[in-house]
């Protein structure tokens, strides 16, 4: 979706409360910034503000919605100002104007005891860097956003045992940070982000530090997660594959703004200008498209039979049903016939994800 074309997408939030709402949010650093919005100033590129004022802008008018239960990814090169607005959500860093409602709360209003509230009950956050105490145990590093809560030491290492053994790091309790590898590490800061039980979870590129295999059973731990827990996460990464992968839907920045926001079929399917046209280039598209992309309309002389496949099933894991079959795939949602995907179809995608990456 193009900022251009309001960029807000309510998709995910329909019918519902939302987790997460952020409206016309700003950040902009520097003497005077807050005298900037409103003014002509204000739509000035991020180079040209800095050459004018001194002052440059981390985020620009930025807005959206994130439904409970939703993994919502934001994404952008360096510079983009992606770590800047995740930590604008819990104001670790003050915005300079906007709202940031997290499960109804108020945040850019909210005083020091309600945000220190907010931040120990309904929201964590798991970083890069992992920020474990060298002098703790496992158990104790757990347990430490527990303890700052106020809760006795016998509740929260029970409810640290539970979170140790849900992230898979039974066994370790008694370890030291400096006794675990990287990835162990950051299973401990997962753990910690857990204990809370919070609402929201906030990731801001928490495994780029990691090697490639490490950071891949990350992301499949993070998905494990989430469809035991169900909680709201916001993950932030500059890696376009992690976006796809995690994802329900994808917020590209660039210089602050938004570029689009969409699903990940929606994403690859349809960039919205040439800058996400070059993220998405080299994406096998038969990983991400959807039968959606490739099916055209029913016909009257169709075939009745062939599979029977949903819009929203990926195109690699239809194409090999479909190509064995003597008929076209039947796309079929909520019993209703929607679309029909031929071998043509199936393999259009794949001769051109091949001309990718050849």
């Amino acid at each position: 979706m193009n900022r251009s074309d309001n960029v807000h997408d309510d998709r995910g939030t329909a019918g519902q409360e939302a987790a997460l709402s952020v409206r016309n949010l700003w950040k902009i650093f520097g003497k005077g910034a807050d005298r900037i919005i409103g003014t002509p100033d204000a739509e000035l590129s991020r180079a040209e503000l800095k050459e004018k004022t001194g002052c440059v802008v981390g985020v620009r008018d930025v807005s959206f919605d994130v439904a409970p239960g939703e993994v919502f990814v934001v994404m952008g090169l360096s510079g983009s100002g992606k770590s800047t607005l995740v930590r604008c959500l819990t104001r670790l860093i003050e915005p300079t104007a906007g709202d940031v409602v997290i499960d109804g709360q108020d945040v850019t209003t909210a005083g020091e005891s309600q945000l220190r509230e907010l931040r120990r009950h309904h929201t964590s956050m798991v970083f890069q860097h992992f920020g474990l105490l060298p002098h703790r145990q496992v158990i104790d590093n757990v347990a430490f956003g527990l303890e700052v809560r106020g809760e006795g030491k016998s509740d929260r290492r029970s409810r640290a045992a539970e979170i140790v053994d849900l992230v898979g790091l039974s066994g370790f309790e008694r370890s030291y940070p400096d006794q675990l590898s990287g990835g162990m590490q950051q299973r401990v800061g997962l753990a910690r982000a857990l204990a809370n039980d919070p609402s929201l979870l906030l990731f801001d590129e928490p495994f780029s530090a990691l090697d490639p295999l490490i950071r891949r059973d990350m992301q499949n731990e993070v998905i494990r997660l989430h469809q035991e827990l169900g909680k709201t996460m916001v993950f932030i990464t500059h890696d376009l594959a992690e976006a796809l992968k995690l994802g329900d839907r994808i917020m590209i920045l660039r210089d602050g703004a938004i570029v689009q926001v969409g699903t990940p079929d929606e994403v690859v399917a349809r960039p919205a200008d040439d800058y996400v046209k070059d993220f998405v280039s080299d994406v096998p598209r038969s990983h991400v498209l959807t039968l959606k992309w490739v099916m055209r309309e029913p016909r009257p002389d169709d075939s009745t039979e062939g599979p029977v496949m949903s819009s929203d099933t990926i195109v690699r894991q239809a194409a090999q049903a479909a190509l064995a079959s003597e008929h076209p795939v039947r796309v079929v949602d909520d019993g209703r016939l929607v679309g029909i995907v031929d071998d043509d179809a199936i393999l259009r995608v794949v001769v051109a994800e091949e001309a990718v990456t050849a």
